[in-house]
């Protein structure tokens, strides 16, 4: 499943003209990396442990440095459709895993499962802040505040 979305991911990012959701949507594809990764250990008996990401700080960086370049973006309304079905699959991630860490045996594999529900629904917020962008650029960028990160 986490390497379906890094290929996902990747492919969409190459369909993007912009550098910024270019940026975004690779910053997604490594994070899915990383679940790959923790998943994978825990499956070998190793601890499957992973640290809390700062993916949303650094998608705001990517936000901040496109508003403060200027410049016309132009919006690709199909892409909208792309960052939808990305929005839907980490939807089911998140409640598979939270799903998996109900039935988890040990406390180890709760809380990785836990942390992946967690991070997969930042995913699904930082998508919903890319389709609000492209949707609306001039007004996304204008009223962009952030302050909600906090939820997460």
């Amino acid at each position: 499943m986490e390497k379906d979305g890094e290929r996902f991911y990747r492919e969409i990012a190459g369909k993007t003209d912009s550098t910024g959701i270019k940026r975004i949507l690779t910053m997604l594809a490594d994070e899915e990396v990383k679940h790959y990764r923790a998943i994978e250990k825990m499956q070998q008996g190793r601890a499957g442990q992973m640290a809390e990401t700062s993916i949303l700080d650094r998608a705001k960086n990517v936000f901040v440095q496109m508003k403060e370049e200027g410049g016309e973006f132009t919006p690709d309304l199909g892409q909208i459709e792309l960052y939808e079905k990305a929005q839907e699959i980490e939807k089911r991630s998140r409640q598979f895993y939270e799903e998996k860490a109900a039935q988890a045996g040990r406390d180890d594999q709760k809380q990785l499962f836990e942390r992946l529900a967690v991070e997969e629904a930042k995913h699904y917020f930082l998508l919903e802040n890319l389709i609000d962008f492209v949707s609306r650029p001039g007004q996304w960028l204008e009223n962009a505040e952030w302050h909600h990160l906090e939820e997460y």
